[in-house]
């Protein structure tokens, strides 16, 4: 079986990559605008005559979408995380029309949470910045292109290289480079997240490539529980054995995140995830960020 992963540089392709390898009779190739990607692929501004053409050559029996922007500006956001599904899959249609497509999705995706229920894949979709509605339109071009495809709809990503533009990754760098007995500077931490280890989310990827018949059109790939986001914080300390309160080491009067004032709380429903590939989640938030602080000085990539 040849899989092809987009996107092996970034903080879930390499854990992707990583336990892909690990199955028996697979040949993964890496696709991307790096040097030494197997397969050169480059889904900023990608034309769909172009795409097809390397993945004729490629022959992929499955392919792996973990390209994206989480941030930048808007001519980035879409391109990556609109255009370029879109422009995958038409390729795909053209080049490898049986291959099936597992494409990463996002949370923001959703907006804000109906009061304190578990959002499932039914909830409306309701993003509620560029980022979201972008993630959105690249979920609504892989769902609706006819192809044997599912977008894992992924939380909040955390464990070893979380890059720094995430919280988890950013509080860890910046906690090493204060010390244990200097303080950092944050946004209020008091918003509930949905945390979920990059190598369970890698995992569900596993699973979704060689499940062996057709999977529902989105999947909920998160914890299953709400927790502060200042248990980040808390779990961050613990692991580098820096005593005290989080209070004693972080400051919240910094600028925060528009969102975390906007979706106070969020958490996802994994039912139908557990149902459609048997996959739960093994890791807790303290081992996930046990790792991130023992491999803090190691980030991934932009994963384009």
């Amino acid at each position: 079986m040849r899989i092809l992963v987009l996107g092996t540089t970034g903080f879930l392709g390499r854990h992707a990559a990583d336990r892909l390898h690990a199955l028996e009779g697979v040949r993964v190739l890496g696709g991307g605008r790096s040097p030494g990607a197997d397969v050169p692929v480059d889904l900023y501004g990608a034309d769909p005559a172009a795409l097809a053409a390397v993945l004729r050559d490629a022959a992929p029996d499955a392919v792996v979408n973990c390209v994206g922007a989480v941030g930048g500006d808007a001519l980035s956001l879409t391109a990556l995380n609109a255009h370029g599904p879109a422009v995958l899959c038409e390729a795909l249609r053209r080049a490898a029309p049986d291959a099936r497509l597992i494409h990463l999705g996002s949370a923001g995706e959703y907006g804000p949470a109906d009061g304190r229920r578990p959002v499932g894949e039914s909830h409306p979709a309701r993003p509620l910045g560029l980022y979201g509605a972008t993630k959105l339109a690249g979920t609504i071009a892989v769902t609706s292109s006819g192809l044997d495809a599912v977008v894992l709809r992924v939380f909040n990503p955390v464990g070893p290289g979380a890059p720094a533009g995430s919280l988890p990754g950013r509080l860890a760098a910046e906690l090493r480079k204060a010390g244990p007995d200097g303080r950092v500077r944050t946004g209020d931490l008091s918003a509930h997240r949905d945390f979920v280890d990059a190598r369970d989310v890698a995992e569900a990827i596993a699973l979704a490539v060689t499940a062996p018949r057709p999977l529902p059109g989105v999947l909920n790939i998160a914890s299953g529980t709400a927790r502060p986001v200042r248990d980040v914080a808390t779990g961050l300390l613990r692991a580098a054995g820096f005593g005290g309160r989080v209070a004693d080491r972080v400051d919240e009067d910094g600028d925060g995140s528009p969102r975390s004032a906007a979706v106070p709380w969020i958490r996802a429903d994994i039912t139908a995830a557990s149902r459609a590939l048997g996959w739960a989640p093994a890791r807790s938030l303290e081992e996930s960020l046990a790792d991130l602080w023992a491999g803090a000085g190691t980030v991934a990539e932009s994963p384009r």
